[in-house]
């Protein structure tokens, strides 16, 4: 499986230069190689430990760590179906059945067509929005079963668009050089004078 490309690369080192723990940048490295790939690779894991100074398995243990990271091929629009208490109680099991058999697959699988494969979540934080689902992370609230209908048919058609999975964003963002804040070495940082030292240290 793929490593970062040469374009990614360049990303990757932009995204690195913002963290004075080079490190810290291993989470939005993860999302960098889960948009260029649609997943995460042990290959992209393995790129990302080198160029951040640490091991393959820590970069693994960050991944597996959060839902949103998938370290398996997923369709093109990845839908989860929340199944906590509040999506529960006011239908969201009857909604993950509808969906298997409107797709025709079972949690995990993905459509013949690459398009879909759905999964049932733990709470996404929208009780007040029961039943609710995410594609691809965009949250869809109010679900009913018509209301799946009409989302898998506009996802299809085109009429609704919601960008692959993996994309975490639609535009990059860049911060000039001259507008950068500046990144201080976090040993040698020294705090604003408005924060109370000595009551932190308590």
């Amino acid at each position: 499986m793929a490593r970062f490309s040469s374009a990614s690369l360049e990303i990757a080192h932009d995204i690195i230069s913002r963290y004075p723990k080079i490190k810290s940048a291993t989470i939005p490295l993860l999302h960098l190689a889960q948009e260029q790939d649609g997943m995460v690779t042990d290959d992209a894991m393995a790129h990302i430990a080198e160029l951040v100074g640490i091991t393959a398995a820590e970069v693994m243990g960050t991944c597996t760590f959060y839902e949103m990271f998938k370290l398996h091929e997923v369709g093109r629009h990845q839908i989860n179906i929340c199944h906590g208490i509040s999506c529960h109680l006011l239908g969201a099991d009857d909604l993950v059945h509808h969906a298997e058999e409107s797709l025709g697959i079972k949690p995990g699988a993905i459509t013949d067509d690459g398009l879909f494969s759905i999964e049932p979540v733990e709470c996404i934080a929208a009780c007040t929005e029961a039943p609710c689902l995410q594609v691809n992370y965009r949250y869809i609230n109010k679900v009913t079963n018509d209301d799946f209908d009409l989302l898998i048919a506009g996802l299809r058609d085109g009429s609704m668009t919601v960008p692959p999975h993996g994309t975490l964003a639609l535009s990059r963002q860049h911060i000039p050089a001259d507008k950068a804040a500046g990144v201080a070495s976090v040993e040698t940082a020294v705090a604003p004078e408005w924060f109370p030292v000595e009551e932190a240290s308590k």
